[in-house]
């Protein structure tokens, strides 16, 4: 690229692309990352998110464990499989010679610095967890370093960067969430110069610091989050998250046959899929671009001729549905005062504030809620993953009201499943409520409960776990979801 050219191309909005561990998994899927990426950075500026290589996050945790048990053997071992893994991913990826050397070093290091950590953990038998923050972070800036080396072999000039350096959270370690204002100095001070000079940065997922420099994982999600929140600090023009599938589609293709990947979907309709149990963005990672209005797009590496599926403000679509999503993996929960006259002493209103009070604090995720104004009941579908925690944590706040019989012991269903129906053009659609209820009952399910919001964007519906499956390809059939013919 000329210097005119490279001029032009720094005035356009940056793209930010983020690489996913299926996408970072192996040399060849490094080599297609990196092809992919200097083909946008050819046309103007591009920062790109790594993920740890695949199931290298789980062998990090894996690790960790092992060193709180005290199990020296299986730390070595693991250590043993970590450097195999990288080392040998590198001599894949580069020739012989100074590159490869320096490339091998920088693992070597890095795992170093991993094994210094869990040693320490295996000598105080605990895991501190801001030990497992900086431990698991190493996965992610084992595959910046990596990827920065290859692209650095390809003439391209690259820098592997550690998100800690660039986005600044809070103190929730293990979960922390971002100080967009302080991210966005970051982000100036050390991926704008690099951007001004035409050196494609490689940042690390996951992971970021406090503002006084202690390091911190970002949860669930948290290597797209760092990427969306990286867009918003550089105001991007767009995101394009690389997965291993075509887009966000209409259903699980395993259960519906016939589903197809969406074209659009507003950022509304993708947080309502994700919390339903679709493979889509989690809403907090779609937050930052809805506040900034900047297009994400879905996009499969192993296919990427394929357009995906593409995340904006609004999308012009007909009336209905656009997608029904399921999760098998559920338990309901109900809540119900004792029988009068102890059931006086406590409001349902206050009942459920303290229910939704204990699961915040538990950090359980409320997938929906249906209550019953008569007696003063309501229920609450979460993970069944989360269930143990969620009990715990409701036995402890309703402690007082269970011991003096104003409460009933929490009830327990874990033999259900839940769909959800979702789409922006069910507002106002009249009959369809009726429609889709109507499809499921025609294969003798029965509806154990039903939650809409007042938005009119999702209906759920829990039923038995056995009719799940059949009813999500009724409702995806009577909702004309399918490809056309």
């Amino acid at each position: 690229m000329g210097e005119t050219d490279q001029r032009q191309a720094v005035s356009l909005p940056c793209l930010v692309m983020k690489f996913g561990g299926t996408s970072m998994g192996s040399a060849e899927r490094i080599r297609t990352a990196a092809r992919l990426t200097m083909e946008q950075h050819a046309l103007r500026p591009v920062a790109i998110v790594v993920s740890a290589m695949s199931k290298v996050t789980d062998l990090l945790l894996d690790t960790t464990r092992k060193a709180e048990a005290g199990d020296e053997a299986g730390v070595d071992e693991n250590l043993v499989r970590l450097i195999t893994q990288h080392e040998t991913c590198c001599r894949e990826l580069l020739p012989q010679g100074a590159a490869l050397d320096s490339a091998v070093a920088g693992v070597r290091a890095l795992i170093q610095e991993f094994a210094r950590i869990v040693k320490g953990m295996m000598m105080l038998g605990e895991r501190p967890v801001q030990s497992v923050d900086r431990a698991i972070a190493i996965g992610e800036r084992l595959s910046a370093l990596m990827m920065a080396a290859y692209l650095e072999s390809q003439a391209i000039r690259a820098k592997a960067v550690n998100a800690a350096a660039v986005i600044a959270t809070d103190t929730v370690f293990g979960n922390a969430t971002p100080l967009m204002e302080e991210t966005r100095e970051r982000a100036a001070a050390v991926m704008g110069p690099l951007l001004a000079e035409h050196t494609l940065p490689v940042m690390t997922g996951f992971n970021g610091s406090t503002l006084d420099d202690r390091p911190t994982t970002l949860g669930r999600g948290g290597s797209d989050f760092s990427a969306s929140i990286l867009a918003a600090a550089l105001d991007a023009g767009e995101l394009w998250i690389w997965t291993d599938v075509d887009g966000i589609m209409t259903a699980d293709p395993r259960l519906v046959p016939d589903a197809r990947v969406l074209d659009a979907l507003t950022y509304s309709e993708a947080a309502e899929m994700a919390y339903a149990g679709a493979k889509v963005l989690h809403p907090r990672t779609l937050a930052p671009l809805a506040e900034h209005k900047i297009a994400v797009w879905s996009k499969n590496s192993f296919a990427p001729e394929k357009p995906g599926t593409r995340i904006v403000p609004t999308v012009k679509a007909a009336l209905g549905p656009r997608a029904v999503t399921s999760m098998k993996d559920v338990a309901m929960v109900s809540i119900e005062p004792a029988s009068e006259p102890a059931s006086l002493a406590i409001s349902s209103a206050k009942l459920m504030a303290e229910a939704m009070h204990a699961l915040d604090a538990a950090g359980v995720e409320l997938l929906a809620i249906t209550s019953s104004s008569y007696r003063q009941n309501f229920c609450f579908i979460i993970k069944e993953s989360e269930l143990a925690v969620a009990l715990k944590q409701l036995e402890e706040e309703f402690a007082i009201e269970l011991a003096h019989g104003y409460v009933k012991p929490p009830e327990v269903d874990t033999n259900v499943g839940m769909l959800a129906v979702v789409g922006e053009g069910m507002r106002g659609t009249p009959g369809l409520a009726g429609r889709i209820f109507t499809a499921i009952s025609r294969h003798n399910i029965n509806i154990i409960a039903i939650a809409q919001g007042s938005s009119e964007l999702t209906i759920a519906i829990v039923v038995r776990r056995d009719g799940l499956e059949q009813a999500v390809r009724a409702v995806h059939e009577e909702c004309g979801l399918g490809r056309l013919s």
